[in-house]
């Protein structure tokens, strides 16, 4: 659960006297899935013989954490659901904390993909459309059974985006979850608020990191894509084509820090 700690503390850095100003929480659903992986990996290691051990661990965990979220997504309990229900989870900590603040997320990796289709399950719920899977199918069923409670309106807004002003993704790998889909089909979430900004960091040499203007036109009005060199040129010294390192610096960049840095700047002052 400490994954956002070295970013909350830069960030904090950065804000100075309104740091205090600014509530931090990060989302984990990743022990829904690691113990299972775990389980795999120390079989294939005592089991078989294999090469490139770091490369392959990264593999299974990232790749199996994709195939996890998404397979039968739609039964109860599903792998999608329990991730979802730990974003509401915290997200309710924060409005515990100051309700109605403008909210500014920030995502990783695949946790782009998953918060993408929990905002955009949330606005679908909120505008009386189905939703076939995950927390928003029924939050009032979800909020009983999780909180043992109903939730109140501001509750509900809050937990479904409907305060956010910024969203920033970085190493995202959105399109490869929508690319199969026809361009008519991949649509973005809706602007939450008129504050509302995205901007997606990717680095060219990371290849599970995707600009997200080039998806559709719904993606060229709401996002504003940045190219970086995540880690300042190491992974370039070390391999001229990807390896994870590009894909696990974009936190430690400059770039990427001052940008969320002035995104809860203003909201803060």
């Amino acid at each position: 659960m400490t994954y956002a700690d070295g970013l909350m503390e830069r960030l904090r850095g950065r804000l100075g006297a309104l740091a205090g100003r600014v509530v931090m929480r990060s989302v984990y659903y990743q022990k829904i899935l690691q113990d299972n992986q775990a389980i795999v990996w120390d079989r294939t290691q005592k089991g078989s013989q294999v090469r490139y051990a770091d490369l392959r661990k990264f593999v299974l965990y990232g790749f199996g954490d994709a195939a996890g979220l998404e397979n039968r997504k739609e039964i109860p309990g599903s792998v999608y659901e329990l991730a979802q229900g730990e974003i509401a989870k915290t997200l309710l900590s924060a409005h515990a904390v100051r309700p109605a603040m403008p909210v500014v997320f920030v995502a990783q990796s695949l946790g782009c993909q998953v918060l993408s289709s929990y905002i955009y399950d949330a606005q679908k719920a909120r505008a009386g459309l189905p939703v076939s899977a995950g927390i928003w199918r029924n939050i009032d069923a979800w909020a009983m059974m999780s909180l043992g409670r109903a939730l109140t309106a501001s509750e509900k807004t809050f937990l479904g985006a409907g305060t956010c002003a910024g969203l920033v993704t970085t190493g995202c790998n959105i399109p490869v979850f929508v690319a199969a889909h026809k361009e008519m089909h991949i649509i973005p979430i809706a602007p939450p608020t008129t504050l509302f900004k995205w901007v997606n960091f990717y680095d060219p040499d990371d290849v599970l990191g995707w600009p997200l203007q080039p998806l559709s036109e719904g993606y060229r009005k709401l996002v504003e894509d940045r190219a970086i060199n995540a880690g300042g040129g190491v992974a370039n010294l070390l391999l001229r084509s990807w390896n994870p390192f590009a894909h696990n610096s974009y936190w430690d960049d400059d770039k990427v820090v001052d940008a969320i840095a002035a995104m809860l700047r203003r909201l803060a002052a």
